[in-house]
């Protein structure tokens, strides 16, 4: 038994070295068809020494190719590394005339596009996990827009599902004795609220009002998924300048906030899209904030509205005719740059464009009836309370370009959670605060007659 497992190690290395000279001589530009020849033979490979030294050269092979030649390699991957439509159909006929678990599996077995054994083979190779986060962002890039190629992002997906499941995810806090590798890459990663440097970073993570955690995989190392930036304050906090401002309020010490507020929630990967982290990070980080300051009461974010200013100016333009022509003179004056400065006609705006925030949160829906905001789909989707609308929350310039200076509070009650979620995710019912009820109800003046929705 011994000398079996020695002589299958020695071989091993034999055949790894030979592979090595054999690959790594090459002096010549690749070309997509030479990483599907390096893909094919990762394929066929039968030995796992063998397979990791392919694995490396292929996606040391595709590293190297230009946008074109990547284009090319997917198009291959579309075409030629499907699921062979015979063998599916044979499968099938045997699982129809004998419905066993034996057959089922072989069915399931048959379905599977080749894409997904190769990726499984590609990962096999050193630090080759984060190289394949990479090579769906370049995918999602490249290939944006392209209905063809939706099967390649289903298949990324699946897999990158499994890969980076919640079991796998590592929660750290981050503070100024993080590595500075790491913190540097938060400062490039922050999505909301950009960084203004070191000191600016330090500002965000300092011990007595500030918390910053992330989650990381063991497999790519010091590169966060993402990472939520909280405040701890006395009170919900309504406007976010105050939060970023170098010479903000601190509270003196953690144990005197009554509040923790989540101001920046930034997805680090964009390979990763559509694999969901935040959700459980805000639930693991509330737990987290929970036991380290048992007397935070509230837990709260500063969200932007992103999308909303776009939708209002081409939902009710001029010639639409929903709402009335007092309220539409009033949104007019959102053209003019310096309204936020102006606290009349700030007042007057405020009495339109707020209540249409509330209907739109609550009432405007996308294909699939969920919200059509992407940061209220989030945290609804996580059973938040969508909890106030703060006007005048983010006066900053993407703030009025994005959001019309609007910010949203949704509420975290932690034993509301899996409630709220039950209701938003089996009858699509959002939960609200009266306030914001009553503002949405407000909202109904301002259309004309029957046109309103």
């Amino acid at each position: 038994m011994k000398m079996s497992f020695l002589q299958e190690f020695f071989s091993s290395i034999t055949q790894r070295d030979a592979l090595q000279r054999k690959f790594g001589s090459r002096k010549t530009p690749y070309d997509h068809t030479d990483l599907e020849e390096a893909c094919q033979e990762l394929l066929n490979s039968d030995g796992e020494a063998a397979s990791i030294v392919m694995a490396s050269r292929a996606l040391d092979i595709y590293e190297s190719l230009g946008d074109d030649d990547k284009r090319a390699f997917f198009g291959t991957l579309a075409r030629n590394f499907t699921a062979d439509p015979e063998k599916i159909d044979d499968a099938y006929r045997i699982y129809k005339s004998d419905r066993s678990n034996k057959h089922l599996a072989k069915l399931f077995e048959v379905s599977e596009p080749l894409r997904q054994e190769l990726l499984r083979r590609l990962n096999l190779a050193k630090g080759a996990t984060y190289e394949l986060v990479k090579m769906r962002q370049d995918f999602l890039t490249l290939m944006q827009g392209d209905k063809d190629f939706e099967p390649i992002n289903a298949d990324f997906i699946h897999l990158f599902g499994s890969w980076f499941n919640r079991g796998f995810l590592v929660l750290r806090r981050i503070d100024w004795t993080t590595p500075a590798s790491i913190l540097e890459k938060i400062i490039r990663y922050e999505a909301v609220h950009k960084i203004q440097g070191w000191d600016d970073l330090r500002r965000r993570l300092d011990n007595r009002d500030r918390r910053c955690f992330g989650f990381f995989h063991p497999a790519i190392g010091d590169e966060p998924l993402v990472f939520v930036e909280v405040a701890l304050t006395k009170g919900l906090p309504d406007k976010i300048q105050p939060i970023l401002a170098h010479d903000r309020y601190e509270i003196d010490a953690p144990e005197l906030a009554d509040s923790a507020a989540f101001y920046g929630i930034s997805n680090c990967q964009v390979g990763l899209r559509g694999i969901s982290f935040g959700n459980f990070l805000i639930k693991q980080v509330v737990q987290e904030l929970k036991q380290e300051l048992p007397n935070l009461k509230n837990f709260v974010t500063l969200s932007p509205l992103p999308m909303f200013r776009d939708w209002l100016e081409k939902t009710y333009h001029p010639d639409s005719g929903l709402l009335t022509p007092e309220a539409q003179e009033v949104l007019s004056h959102l053209d003019d740059p310096e309204w936020n400065n102006q606290p009349e006609l700030a007042e007057r705006l405020e009495e339109v464009v707020s209540p249409l925030a509330a209907r739109y949160l609550l009432k405007e829906k996308n294909g699939s009836n969920l919200p059509l905001n992407p940061v209220a789909r989030f945290h609804l989707g996580n059973g938040a309370e969508l909890h106030r609308i703060n006007w005048l929350g983010d006066v900053s310039e993407s703030g009025m370009k994005q959001s019309a200076g609007l910010l949203v509070n949704y509420l975290y009650v932690l034993e509301n959670i899996e409630r709220n979620n039950e209701k938003y995710s089996t009858r699509g019912e959002i939960v609200c605060s009266s306030s914001v009820r009553e503002l949405s109800k407000l909202g109904r003046k301002l259309f004309q007659g029957e046109l309103e929705k």
